[in-house]
């Protein structure tokens, strides 16, 4: 019986991307135990990125689209620093969601919270709901607070 072949670097970074849009630096983490020689694994990756299959931009975008409405900013800040995004792409896509903050955080809210918490115990659990999911302190503090027409 014949051995099944291993997929070449390109095929893997090729199944990788047909899941979800990955960095260059993410495929390059993924990868490099599969690097059989030097530089093969920058081959690759240069061709995929050459023909438009790795894009940092549409990787940028698809993050903020399917989380920007679960998460706050510091959170979501997180995620694009550890794909090993550039520091100003990242900077740019978080100053788009900074207007839309509070309003993001009164939704992740609204939908696990039935109201105001009443008493202290209630409030603490809820800012830290809200800060595990990356809002600020003024942001948590205008939600809990009940603010509702800010």
């Amino acid at each position: 019986m014949p051995v099944p072949q291993e997929p070449s670097l390109k095929g893997r970074a090729l199944r990788l991307l047909s899941m979800r849009e990955h960095s260059r630096a993410e495929l390059e983490r993924k990868l490099a135990r599969h690097e059989q020689e030097p530089g093969q694994l920058q081959r690759a990756l240069d061709e995929l990125q050459a023909k438009g299959f790795i894009d940092e931009q549409r990787v940028l975008e698809s993050v903020l689209h399917r989380r920007a409405g679960r998460l706050g900013a510091l959170r979501i800040r997180q995620e694009l620093q550890a794909k090993g995004l550039a520091a100003d792409q990242v900077s740019q896509a978080l100053a788009q969601l900074k207007p839309t903050e509070l309003a993001r955080a009164r939704e992740v809210w609204r939908k696990r919270f039935d109201g105001p918490a009443a008493d202290a115990a209630g409030r603490a659990r809820q800012s830290r709901f809200l800060a595990a999911r990356g809002f600020g302190a003024e942001v948590i503090r205008q939600v809990i607070g009940g603010h509702a027409d800010d």
